[in-house]
């Protein structure tokens, strides 16, 4: 009996985020205790999870202190957890961010910081370089996340304005030894671009940054600008000896969610082919390239035979050109339904693991062969929506958007196709 499309798609992004789970992957990566003090600290979306897990599973005191978004707090005993605002930061991030430096200063090389660091951290964990302001950082933050730049170019940006990014936490924490944990959400896994690198050493430059910039046409506040044309905006960079005794551990990444979810469809029954956990490019870009990849598929057998599936993970990116309610799952999803134009036995979801895509508690969605007819009876126009970057209110007219609630993890973008 061949499965309900819907009903299997589900499972595979619940068996993604389950596999993404603080509980699970964090414990086999803890430090052995030190002869002083541990203090933990950390930020992202996972990171109060993180922090449950690793005083589930510590045989010794601790304190510490971590931030994560609003509505992603998990109680802890010894460690305080602070909610703060994403994907733009706000005062309460400042502010804690300012507490955490305080906390770190002073430690000797007896003691360790355990480090917890997932997807979210850039917004979270903030603290403008000096000269600049918390509305310098919310402009920068806001012109970023509608300008198309992928993730690794925008916090590229984001570490030469900070004081604690680009490894300028750990030189804090310096002589402290330092043990970073990390929850990747960014294609490729690269620890500088994980909450834009706080606690490991940047080989990329101010100048990197303003080529950026300008590739963009993004717009700076004043001070932000001569930040950056000065140099003085400059992060650590490798061989700094501060990083001498440092270890960073990812904990969890894209790939072993998309293996999980891999899994829940071979169990159903069906063929699987991963593209990749670090798909980039435009949403609606890649939305075309899978559709045209789906219509071989059922029209020719190639390159796959089917029942298959395709799963893919990554983070694309969003020129934002109109005024409507999107995020970069659903307009890959639109930009999808539109290319295959109906094409039968072709059902996908695409959502955010951490339940947020855009700046809605919204993951994602879900698309049938009947999304556009449906549409079009309720008298929606799919195309419009598109192009003014309303893809939340598509997908939520039909009743196919996809709400999790604050998962606690965060690894990425899942795309799923079912191709009957």
């Amino acid at each position: 009996m061949r499965p309900d499309p819907r009903e299997l798609l589900r499972r595979m992004f619940d068996a993604a985020i389950a596999a993404a789970q603080p509980a699970g992957c964090v414990p086999p990566h803890l430090p052995a205790a030190p002869t002083g003090r541990l203090v933990v600290i950390g930020a992202g979306k996972a990171s109060a999870a993180m922090a449950r897990a690793v005083e589930t599973h510590w045989a010794g005191s601790l304190s510490g202190l971590v931030i994560t978004r609003y509505g992603y707090t998990v109680p802890c005993e010894h460690i305080e957890i602070v909610e703060a605002a994403h994907p733009v930061p706000d005062a309460a991030g400042l502010a804690a961010t300012t507490r955490m430096l305080e906390l770190v200063r002073g430690l000797g090389p007896d003691d360790l910081v355990l480090c917890l660091i997932s997807g979210g951290g850039s917004a979270l964990l903030t603290a403008p370089l000096a000269g600049l302001t918390l509305a310098d950082k919310q402009a920068v933050n806001r012109a970023l996340l509608t300008s198309g730049a992928t993730i690794s170019e925008m916090n590229c940006i984001r570490r030469h304005l900070s004081e604690v990014k680009g490894g300028r936490l750990a030189a804090a924490c310096h002589p402290a030894r330092v043990v970073t944990l990390l929850l990747s959400d960014v294609p490729g896994d690269d620890p500088i671009n994980i909450a834009s690198g706080p606690t490991v050493p940047d080989p990329t430059t101010c100048e990197d940054a303003l080529a950026i910039v300008r590739r963009y046409g993004i717009a700076l506040p004043t001070a932000v600008r001569e930040a950056l044309e000065s140099g003085r905006g400059e992060s650590l960079k490798p061989g700094d000896a501060r990083f001498a005794d440092q270890e960073t551990h990812i904990v969890t990444a894209p790939q072993r969610a998309l293996e999980a979810a891999a899994q829940v469809a071979r169990d159903a029954g069906l063929a699987v082919h991963i593209l990749g956990d670090s798909l980039e490019g435009e949403a609606r870009d890649v939305g075309k390239v899978m559709a045209g990849i789906a219509r071989q598929i059922v029209r020719q057998g190639q390159p796959f035979a089917r029942p298959c599936v395709l799963l893919s993970g990554g983070e694309t990116t969003v020129t934002v050109r109109g005024t409507g309610r999107g995020g970069r799952n659903v307009e890959f999803l639109l930009a999808l339904a539109l290319a295959l134009d109906g094409t039968s036995g072709v059902h996908a979801l695409a959502g955010d693991t951490d339940g947020v895509d855009g700046q809605e508690d919204i993951a994602g969605a879900i698309l049938t062969p009947d999304t556009l007819a449906r549409a079009w009876a309720q008298g929606l126009r799919p195309a419009e929506h598109l192009d003014d970057n309303d893809a939340h209110t598509f997908f939520e007219a039909l009743g196919d958007a996809v709400v999790t609630g604050p998962t606690l993890t965060n690894v990425n973008d899942f795309r799923a196709l079912i191709i009957l």
